[in-house]
């Protein structure tokens, strides 16, 4: 705890994150995400969401949820995620998130849910002809795991400021309709973060359902058959022919994992000295490298999952107790106590 003016402990703020529960994890998940996750673990008070509810919004088959989370905290444990400051814990497991939801449904419109311009772009790249109520509503539920444990700050970027606004909203009036005096939610600000992009091996998004990813977990021959798969300068057909790094997706990679050498990489390129394979198979073993520890540490728990389940559950039982406190200080603002 950092002190304040007065010499007293000042308590932490307090961040949710969370992700669907999506099985392994690849490269795109460790920059975008889990890399801030594990730096802001020490300057913030985190709750990890595996938002399994989330899920059903697009897709409701509900078979492999459980050992998707499973695969997935193995992930976030192996990253560095740190079970004992970090509680982790699935959504379904505390039944208060959506206690919380149905009371926040009450305090919007369908109006305002439609105007959300993330469910726009989600209806738009999904090919969406139906919503489902309770992907209209994601935003809503989303507001009700933040606000359940009274989350002071959002690390998100720029695409989710409109769910924050939403959020921000909800607390908003639940506070003037229930407890003007002495409101029972913060309004969370966004902490704008430049998420690193990494495309997909093919130069699309990166995506398991795209066949394009380098997974956490991959052995190093897997990562090296991958890379070589990887598109590069349509126009550098061949060695010798000079390349545009700033156009190829493998130097994007370079710069990610083996910046050292990327003065020396970008000259070979544009010279034509250095071939896309070679150029591929360095970029590999840079991966391969910056793998390593976290292939180490998954290992580890591949071997113990009951020990993960037993890091799951600790974490849930938390997350009820903080969840709790908070329902009934929603239920006696309500005087529904």
């Amino acid at each position: 705890m950092k002190e304040n003016i007065s010499g007293l402990p000042q308590p932490k703020k307090v961040i949710l994150s969370g992700m669907r529960p999506t099985g392994k994890l690849h490269l795109g998940h460790l920059v975008g995400a889990l890399e801030n996750w594990v730096d802001l673990q020490q300057e913030y008070q985190n709750y990890h969401l595996i938002a399994d509810y989330h899920a059903l919004t697009t897709n409701p088959d509900s078979r492999d949820l459980e050992e998707n989370a499973i695969e997935m905290v193995m992930d976030w444990l192996a990253a560095g995620i740190d079970e004992r400051i970090s509680p982790m814990f699935r959504q379904s497991q505390v039944k208060e998130h959506t206690e919380l939801h149905l009371i926040f449904s009450m305090l919007i419109t369908t109006a305002r849910l439609e105007r959300n311009p993330t469910l726009k772009e989600q209806v738009r790249d999904l090919k969406l002809e139906n919503i489902a109520y309770g992907h209209l509503g994601y935003p809503v539920l989303q507001a009700a795991d933040i606000l359940l444990y009274k989350g002071d700050v959002v690390p998100v970027g720029e695409d989710q400021l409109p769910h924050i606004e939403i959020t921000r909203e909800i607390a908003r009036r639940f506070n003037a309709q229930y407890a003007p005096e002495k409101p029972v939610f913060p309004e969370p600000e966004a902490k704008l973060t430049t998420f690193a992009r990494l495309t997909g091996l093919d130069g699309n998004r990166m995506s398991k359902s795209l066949g394009n990813t380098i997974l956490l977990s991959d052995p190093p021959d897997v990562i090296r058959t991958k890379m070589r798969s990887a598109v590069t300068d349509p126009r550098k057909v061949r060695k010798g022919d000079p390349g545009r790094p700033d156009v190829c997706l493998v130097f994007n990679y370079h710069q990610k994992f083996n910046a050292a050498e990327t003065p020396e990489i970008r000259a070979g390129c544009e010279s034509g000295a250095l071939g896309c394979v070679g150029c591929k198979m360095r970029c590999a073993d840079r991966i391969v490298d910056a793998l390593a520890p976290h292939r180490d540490r998954r290992g580890y728990y591949e071997t113990r999952k009951d020990e993960v389940r037993s890091i799951l559950a600790d974490g849930e039982s938390r997350a009820r107790e903080v969840a709790r406190q908070t329902m009934t200080e929603v239920r006696t603002a309500m005087r529904m106590g």
